[in-house]
């Protein structure tokens, strides 16, 4: 077994060994994984903090041993506060960050930051301030910052900068938690999940006071939400339907 580390912003993690392969996610600067295995100029790798496998560019990361794997796992993280802020180098080259980058091992990257950092557990009322954060930051699949990011993205890195994991898609963070019966027995920042006429689980949001939601349709955006599921004024028509509501913390 191998390892790594994310020594660059935002990093594209795709479903096959080709650049033109669907992205289903990103790691950011200071994230660290597993290389499972090895193809040409493609690693399979598994996230220590999701434990999501895909594969990764071989350009994109640095390879660390496995006592600095282990050291690095066994530290609390700290992570960016700021919608983007700077690494520089030791030649005071500067490198954007996003929001909710790790930033625990600057020093082993011969890095430094200067800037906004958070760590451990908030208390519940701080998800939805997180989560404005990202408001207005338009929908991309698989994306997990203020310049593109998808649904359970938005959910997994709001719990992220609040102390708490989720897993990556809807359906394994609809897992979590205890299910609501009904809409008003919600509190903002429980999740509310949405399913397709299949009946799987495809979307996710956080529940607001006052029968709104924030979630990533199209962009981050405020709506409607009502026993049937969002109700998106623009269109004047419920877009989602609901399947249940779940406490996490």
């Amino acid at each position: 077994m191998q390892y790594a580390i994310c020594n660059l912003g935002i990093v594209p993690l795709r479903l096959e060994p080709t650049d033109t392969s669907e992205m289903v996610s990103q790691v950011l600067y200071g994230e660290y994984f597993k290389i499972l295995e090895e193809r040409g100029k493609w690693s399979r790798i598994r996230t220590a903090f999701d434990s999501l496998e895909a594969w990764i560019d071989n350009k994109q990361y640095v390879k660390v041993s496995e006592e600095d794997y282990q050291k690095f796992d066994s530290e609390d993280p700290v992570l960016s506060a700021d919608l983007i802020e700077f690494i520089s180098n030791d030649q005071q080259n500067l490198m954007p960050i996003p929001l909710g980058s790790l930033l625990n091992f600057t020093a082993f990257l011969n890095h430094s930051h200067t800037g906004n950092k958070t760590s451990g557990k908030m208390d519940k009322n701080r998800l939805i301030e997180s989560a404005f954060l990202y408001l207005n930051a338009p929908f991309l699949w698989g994306g997990k910052t203020p310049f593109g990011i998808d649904s359970s993205g938005l959910t997994q890195m709001v719990y992220k900068l609040n102390g708490y994991r989720l897993p990556r898609n809807a359906a394994e963070q609809a897992k979590q938690g205890e299910s609501l019966s009904f809409i008003e027995e919600s509190e903002p920042g429980d999740l509310a999940f949405f399913d397709d006429k299949d009946g799987v689980i495809t979307h996710v949001g956080l529940m607001m006071n006052d029968n709104y939601i924030i979630h990533a349709d199209g962009k981050v955006r405020l709506d409607r939400i009502d026993h049937s599921g969002i109700y998106n004024a623009d269109l004047r028509r419920h877009t989602h339907k609901l399947r249940v509501i779940k406490k996490i913390i």
